[in-house]
């Protein structure tokens, strides 16, 4: 009996012990870590909105720390200790069955995206296993004064009825579009950084190129950009607009398409329709040669036909705004 209370004992000392050094340890530690330049303490609605992701169990499934490896450069920067001091205890996850989350504010900037997503993740990513979350949504015949609906899909809107969150709803997005990395002093992975232009045989003249990454334009798209323009460039009707068959893709001068891509936009009028949520800038996210190649795939893919771009044709146009 003595024999094996010593071994119960000393199994749990061990745990103890490991709980202390794993857990509480680095927690004190990073909690007294101070936060790196442009990091901004939660609003109250994001605090809010921090507590109801705790609630749903978004932790769960996702991460909110990047790691410094090539798989994760489509999240985000390498995370560092500073990047949590607004955030005791820090909600790092440990399972990925959805994306990492550190940089979703960024990444994912339309709320008009996250309230889709939320309402039914299939609308935006179809091969999404993320549950619905219905409840943080209201169906109304009519939107009260103040509420925005949502511009739902015409696949999953309530017919003759309108959708409008929840203040729960409204908070977790707002916590969602506050998760930014700010930028590092150095020169972090994924950084944006322009690409030489191609020199000449010879001398020091830029030549142009008709090539690109296909294979590379092809992953930062689906990346990047097909959560809401599709797989297949065919957006989400009503939400995000087609790429393909798009004027502006086709366009002989890629000026506005590259521009957009660099700049971002918001309230563009397309085909009559009026699209209210915006799309992100990229320039601070992607160097000039990964703009090319998502540039050059959106305008030789789904039937679309036009010239092609080179990093030193986007960085011509980056230095123009």
């Amino acid at each position: 009996m003595s024999k094996a209370l010593a071994i119960f004992g000393g199994s749990a000392l061990v745990y103890a012990a490991l709980a202390v050094l794993m857990g509480v340890l680095p927690g004190i530690w990073l909690s007294q870590v101070p936060p790196i330049p442009g990091l901004k303490p939660l609003t109250a609605i994001e605090a809010r909105g921090r507590d109801v992701y705790v609630a749903e169990g978004c932790h769960y499934c996702h991460t909110q720390q990047v790691r410094p490896l090539s798989g994760d450069e489509p999240f985000g920067r390498p995370s560092v200790a500073g990047d949590y001091a607004y955030q005791t205890p820090q909600l790092l996850g440990s399972e990925r069955n959805g994306p990492d989350l550190s940089n979703v504010g960024v990444r994912q900037s339309s709320s008009v995206w996250q309230y889709i997503h939320l309402f039914d993740p299939r609308a935006v990513v179809p091969q999404s296993i993320m549950p619905k979350f219905p409840w943080l949504f209201r169906v109304v015949d009519k939107p009260a004064p103040g509420d925005e609906p949502v511009p739902l899909p015409p696949s999953v809107a309530p017919a003759g009825r309108v959708v409008v969150p929840t203040e729960d709803g409204k908070a977790l997005v707002a916590y969602l579009l506050s998760l930014k990395q700010p930028k590092l002093a150095a020169a972090a992975p994924g950084a944006a950084v322009s690409s030489p232009a191609p020199v000449a045989p010879g001398g020091s003249a830029p030549v142009s190129s008709p090539a690109f990454n296909a294979t590379q334009g092809a992953q930062l798209y689906a990346d990047r950009c097909s959560p809401c323009h599709g797989a297949q460039g065919k957006g989400v009707p009503g939400a995000f607009p087609p790429l393909a068959g798009d004027p502006v893709v086709n366009a002989a001068d890629p000026a506005e398409h590259v521009g957009t891509v660099l700049h971002g936009a918001h309230g563009r009028v397309i085909d009559g329709k009026t699209y209210a949520s915006p799309m992100p800038a990229f320039a601070d996210q992607l160097s000039d040669s990964q703009i090319a190649d998502i540039v050059g795939h959106e305008r030789t893919s789904w039937g679309n036909h036009a010239p092609l771009v080179t990093p030193a044709d986007v960085a011509k146009l980056r230095a123009a705004k």
